[in-house]
């Protein structure tokens, strides 16, 4: 899968069309970059610009941006309702595909020193990128905004910026860029025009008053409505899911006689956020997104092409992706069709009595499903490190001491990855016992199925440890190593015989 990053520029302007259509332009200079949306808001006077690009690109692409911001937003005449300190306020990288957090992170430094140094711009990072646990939360370090920034960067040590000048930059003001997981932008609007019940209701949602950890909301006076209205940062719906929200909102509207009359999304929202919504409201049983038909249409096109590409991968003349990762594979594979079974069996009456027991199960087949996908990349991974190792160079003692360290150091990891994948193949194992025992009998072929996928998975990856412990100097840890594949390789014989009985007996 091709590496990709979400970049999400927030501007001070709202209310001028042709300044934002700008800014977007000269993103979109960068040849590579494709813009996914952008929006404004009046009131609030500002826009948010999404856009996506291989993160080769991002840092140019992002830096235009407020190159163009600068040039054309005068934060010493602006005015609005929400929060700001500079003509291009935040800039955050949100990694999306084969993209780690660290690699983000790197991005946003590499911004920050140009935004610093170019356009002269204080630079505050936060979130994943904060230089300081003080500067993680944005709403720390835009304490004052614009104003209060003005005032005080110059005289408190606190506020001495990451990169650019300890001094605003009164026409384009300060910025802070950093590093985040996807957020949903979520506002819900009430049936009043008085702001202190706005402000009730955001405290009892907001992190910082006691509400959702993963929360962050300011009640507003929208005139132009003639309401109110709770604006919201979900900064991780996976934990603070949207409906969740909501329907505390209106718990707390109601204890002053109001009611929600809308809600809206700005900017771009993960798919699994809305399909949560959905499944909770409509009671959903055993819903998964695979049922949606754009997400099938989406794999059956994406999808097999990265399969294809991974098995081409194995049949080519490099050495990696080989047999710890095709072990990897063959874990996940399991792992899918223990879930599989469990969704042909959850929800019908002649099973009701495991429905719990099995919806369980099929969490768990699912998180290890996504950890030994990982594991198909990492075991790739381990192996380039160890081939990076031997390539160092050796013309002195020093550099050979340097390079044996360095060998010995892979070779550990090379053997510390398929012994996960042992481990985790082995659970799968597990699953797949008692989804033969107690799942949809029309799919016992299925369950059995799994269980030999993970039984080879065990197998194949104890090979890939083995031969890697060949390779190490250090004698305690092979040792400690090979007792502990020997117990694993003891427990999946016996593990998976039984499943091949229970089986053989429904078949």
């Amino acid at each position: 899968m091709a590496k990709l990053v979400e970049c999400v520029p927030n501007f001070s302007e709202g209310r001028r069309p042709e300044v934002i259509s700008e800014i977007c332009n000269a993103i979109t200079s960068v040849e590579g970059v494709s813009l996914l949306d952008h929006e404004m808001d009046p009131d609030h006077n500002r826009a948010v610009v999404t856009f996506v690009c291989h993160p080769d690109l991002a840092v140019e692409a992002a830096f235009r941006g407020y190159q163009k911001a600068a040039e054309l937003i005068d934060m010493q005449t602006h005015q609005g309702e929400h929060p700001r300190m500079g003509a291009c306020d935040v800039c955050p990288f949100i990694p999306l595909s084969d993209l780690s957090i660290e690699d983000a992170v790197e991005l946003a430094n590499k911004l920050a020193k140009r935004v610093g140094e170019e356009l002269q711009i204080p630079v505050y990072l936060y979130e994943d990128a904060a230089s300081t646990p003080k500067r993680r939360n944005l709403a720390k370090v835009r304490t004052g905004q614009y104003e209060g920034i003005r005032d005080n960067i110059e005289i408190d040590p606190a506020r001495k910026p990451d990169y650019g000048p300890a001094k605003m930059n009164l026409k384009s003001g300060s910025t802070a860029i950093g590093v985040r997981f996807p957020l949903v932008a979520f506002n819900v609007y009430l049936d009043t025009n008085k702001k202190w019940i706005a402000d009730k209701v955001a405290d009892a949602v907001r992190s910082l008053r006691g509400g959702y950890r993963f929360v962050k909301a300011l009640g507003f006076e929208i005139k132009e409505r003639d309401q109110v209205q709770i604006s919201m940062n979900l900064v991780n719906y996976t934990k603070t899911p949207i409906f969740r929200v909501f329907e505390t909102i209106k718990s707390e509207a109601a204890r002053y006689g109001v009611n929600v009359t809308s809600s809206e999304i700005i900017g771009l929202v993960p798919n699994g956020a809305i399909l949560d919504v959905a499944e909770w409201y409509l009671r959903l049983e055993n819903f998964s997104k695979e049922q949606v038909l754009e997400e099938k249409l989406a794999s059956a096109g994406g999808t097999a092409a990265a399969v294809d590409d991974f098995y081409s991968e194995v049949a080519s003349s490099s050495p990696a992706p080989g047999g710890g990762s095709v072990a990897a594979s063959a874990g996940a594979l399991g792992a899918a069709l223990s879930a599989m079974v469990c969704r042909l069996t959850v929800g019908k009456k002649k099973y009701a009595s495991v429905k719990d027991e099995l919806s369980n199960i099929r969490d768990q087949a699912d998180g290890l499903l996504a950890e030994l996908k990982q594991l198909v990349e990492t075991d790739k991974e381990a192996f380039d490190k160890v081939m990076e190792a031997f390539a160092l160079p050796k013309s002195t003692d020093e550099e050979n001491v340097q390079r044996d360290t360095a060998i010995e150091a892979a070779n550990k990891g090379a053997a510390e990855v398929p012994l996960t994948v042992m481990k985790k193949s082995l659970e799968v194992l597990s699953l797949s016992k008692t989804v033969a025992a107690k799942g949809n009998e029309n799919s016992i072929t299925d369950a059995g199925v799994s269980a030999l996928m993970a039984r080879a998975a065990v197998e194949g990856a104890g090979y890939n440890v083995r031969i890697n412990l060949t390779s190490i100097e250090d004698k305690k840890f092979a040792s400690n190593m090979k007792t502990e594949v020997s117990a694993l390789l003891s427990q999946t014989e016996k593990l998976a015989e039984e499943v091949k009985q229970l089986v053989e007996a429904k078949l």
